[in-house]
């Protein structure tokens, strides 16, 4: 999960708050405390961080939380609307010029996912705006660079633009613009060459193609991972381009990754996107309200949504939801949708968008281990045709088998069964609730 380290202690500091009847100076200032520590362990700018906290306090002592039924919510509330603003307060959205193509420039140091992330960028582009981009190989530096992009095109199915490594940058950018009005591409997106530091020669170069192409886009790419040296990268590429955004990569990864907060307080320039994993798939629009739910254990609904939308096909749910209602949902469609899941990336972060799912992180046999979830594909896998679609035949030697074939026991077998039972139960209960209510497109997660 993003910012987990930052989520742990800070969901542990407003949980000691949340339920009080009444809050006291005495408990804002404890509270704050609290949080600045864990903001300042996560690597968050101290300028940022005092800025923060004197702002929370100051509205939490305020009249809106010392007047209200529920002080404890609202100073949580409070915390909530501040991190928000620090992240940059509401999306941010990509740029669409006026007269296409749009031109984007991809920046930022060596290492950092420059590379993979103008792939996924067009990837992204394509699949939630329905454009058609070109990809531009501008790095002829580093080796294999172009050879990189080419192979990210060829995966996503998406053209890309190449004079090879002897021509220079700002030359394949303007040509690669004209072949994208002849193609009709509607966005170009430039990758550029990085450094290992912020130089020179690095900048003229970026900035002789800023003046010739006039890009409608600069957006600057920064490894989460970096610490507080991400925040002086920021603060060097925009002094000198005037970037337009900030793509913040591996924010999946187990990092304390409190920088990335602090970039949009010291450069004023929005996060616009999140890359959340390896796949060319897992990039995010960047939500600053929707992370701060996130890291203060609320949840996100609406990526959730958003995630099953773009993983969930509506023909299958909607047959699925018909079985389900009937009661005729068997092991191949739990199969099916065990896969569907799979699909819309690792459970710990779906379930970290689960208002309260957190809660249940330390509860007994509330674990949600992936391993788990391989046991019971293979326990499905063991069965014949005629006992995924009837368990209801299953006797002590099928059992026995079945267990022996997916490297289980006969407990973990009957568990499953009893299990799958009552998940049919409730979800025709479910189903029939969301017949009577506002029905949506059809979403249904087998958390085991």
């Amino acid at each position: 999960m993003a910012f987990e380290g930052l989520a742990d202690r800070l969901q542990g500091t407003i949980k000691k708050i949340t339920g009080k009847g009444k809050v006291s100076e005495q408990d804002v200032k404890e509270m704050a405390r609290e949080v600045r520590l864990a903001l300042l362990e996560a690597d968050v700018n101290f300028k940022v961080v005092k800025d923060l906290i004197n702002r929370i306090k100051e509205r939490a002592v305020g009249q809106e939380v010392m007047e209200s039924l529920t002080p404890g919510q609202q100073v949580i509330k409070v915390v909530r609307e501040e991190l928000t603003t620090l992240m940059g307060g509401e999306q941010s959205k990509i740029a669409v010029a006026d007269r296409s193509p749009t031109v984007i420039m991809m920046v930022g140091l060596q290492g950092a996912g420059k590379t993979t992330t103008t792939g996924k960028l067009a990837n992204h582009l394509r699949k939630k705006h329905n454009r058609s981009p070109l990809l531009v190989a501008g790095d002829i530096y580093r080796p294999a660079a172009v050879d990189q992009l080419e192979t990210l095109g060829e995966q996503i199915d998406m053209p890309v633009f190449s004079m090879g490594t002897d021509a220079k940058p700002v030359d394949i950018a303007n040509q690669a613009i004209e072949q994208a009005k002849a193609e009709h591409n509607d966005y170009v997106i430039v990758d550029t060459a990085g450094r290992l530091h912020v130089d020179n020669e690095l900048m003229d170069e970026l900035q002789q193609i800023k003046s010739s192409v006039k890009p409608d886009e600069i957006l600057l790419v920064v490894d989460s991972m970096t610490g507080q040296d991400a925040i002086n990268v920021a603060e060097s590429f925009n002094e000198q381009l005037d970037i337009s955004g900030v793509v913040l990569t591996k924010l999946d990864g187990d990092t304390r990754g409190g920088a990335a907060l602090s970039i949009r307080a010291v450069t004023d320039k929005p996060i616009k996107f999140a890359g959340m994993g390896e796949k060319l798939d897992e990039l995010e629009a960047f939500h600053p309200d929707r992370m701060a739910s996130r890291i203060l254990g609320m949840g996100d609904v609406l990526s959730l949504i958003e995630k099953a939308e773009t993983n969930v096909d509506e023909k299958q749910a909607k047959e699925l939801e018909g079985k389900m209602r009937n009661m005729s949902f068997t092991f191949d469609d739990f199969l099916e949708q065990m896969g569907q899941v799979k699909n819309m990336g690792p459970l710990d972060d779906l379930m970290a968008m689960i208002p309260g799912a957190g809660k249940m992180k330390g509860l007994k046999n509330a674990q949600f281990d992936e391993k788990q979830l391989v046991q019971v594909e293979a326990i499905i896998q063991s069965m014949t045709k005629k006992e995924r679609q009837e368990p209801s035949i299953m006797n002590a030697s099928r059992k026995k088998r079945i267990a022996k074939g997916s490297g289980t026991s006969v407990s973990q077998v009957n568990r499953l069964l009893k299990q799958f039972e009552e998940m049919k139960k409730m979800m025709k209960q479910m189903t029939n609730t969301q017949k009577k209510g506002k029905k949506g497109k059809g979403m249904n997660l087998p958390f085991m």
